[in-house]
């Protein structure tokens, strides 16, 4: 661990944030199968994402497969991760684990390898009360006080509502710099309770209408399609930052229209619990239908998806990557 580098702060918490899918090689669905992440198409995933302009970059969420990775397989890829960026964005490696000494020491490694911080979810197998989470994010906090914390909040993934309390009181510990957001619909409140001290990211389909409401606030969001080409994400970046200055907001609101309708084909039917049920099968059949990006198959259990949702996903996939296409090739302005 670098004693001298300073811990990142909400304000260092800007613009798009990448989020990865961890690249499997052809055998990783085969429980006998070991070493399964394939490295040379982690470092060309991520310096492409870096020249194309991200701002930061995190991994080993749902459909990063954190669950199913071995953690010399983890361990690898944070390493692999940290050589390309080079210290060229900022980087947060998910460290979620079932129990707090796990993550503890996942995160210790992690910021000995050279990660700038932690995506990081409460433990999942009991449901979590308010006091319990709390507690874990003090603990994590006191345990590795160099790494910043990025709020893994996605209630079905980890059992825990993210209700207004936590948001009052986690501002209290000092490393938690970010949240990484599923919907908008409290997120004024949050930002009163948050005071700019936590960095509230909504995923891109909505960050246009986030900014809207809260421009000075909403400065940074996240993206899994951006693996699908980053262009439409980076084009709302800026869409949105032209938006704030000149208070002409069509053009944000236009490019955010058509990664909303890219992206509803992603959730089967609408519904976001059926779409948690295979996250990690359906995110990365997008990916592999875009082209832009070989996320490879996914890892045991999880590698079992209905077809009829695969094939919303791909064509979710598809149509990111035309629009990605379109913006490189000067098609949309």
């Amino acid at each position: 661990m670098n004693k001298n580098k300073e811990r990142l702060a909400a304000s260092d918490i800007q613009g798009m944030w990448a989020i990865l899918a961890t690249p499997a090689k052809d055998n990783a669905s085969d429980w006998r199968a070991e070493n399964t992440v394939d490295l040379d198409e982690t470092a060309r995933i991520v310096n492409a994402l870096i020249k194309a302009g991200v701002n930061g970059i995190l991994s080993l969420g749902t459909f990063g497969e954190c669950a199913t990775l071995t953690w010399e397989e983890k361990r690898a890829f944070m390493a692999t991760v940290v050589d390309t960026v080079a210290g060229r964005v900022p980087y947060f490696a998910g460290t979620s684990s079932l129990n707090t000494r796990e993550t503890v020491r996942q995160t210790r490694a992690g910021a000995d390898i050279g990660i700038d911080g932690t995506m990081l979810g409460p433990p999942m197998w009991c449901y979590p009360d308010l006091a319990t989470t709390l507690q874990f994010y003090r603990d994590i906090a006191e345990a590795c006080p160099d790494v910043a914390i990025c709020v893994y909040a996605n209630p079905e993934a980890f059992k825990f509502d993210f209700p207004r309390p936590f948001w009052a009181q986690i501002v209290q510990v000092p490393t938690v710099v970010a949240a990484k957001i599923v919907g908008i619909a409290t997120i004024e409140a949050d930002l009163r309770l948050t005071k700019g001290q936590i960095r509230l990211m909504p995923v891109d389909g909505s960050y246009y209408a986030a900014a809207r409401i809260a421009p000075e606030e909403c400065t940074a969001f996240w993206t899994g399609g951006a693996l699908c080409g980053p262009a439409v994400q980076l084009r709302l970046r800026d869409t949105v930052a032209t938006a704030k200055k000149d208070g002409d907001w069509s053009a944000a609101k236009e490019i955010s229209g058509a990664i909303a309708a890219a992206s509803a084909k992603l959730i089967p039917n609408g519904n976001f619990a059926e779409f948690s049920k295979y996250n990690i099968g359906l995110e990365k059949a997008r990916i592999n239908a875009a082209g832009w990006m070989n996320a490879g198959p996914c890892r045991p259990p999880y590698h079992l998806v209905p077809e009829n949702y695969l094939v919303g996903a791909r064509e979710s996939g598809k149509m990111l990557a035309d629009l990605h296409a379109k913006i490189v090739t000067g098609a949309t302005k």
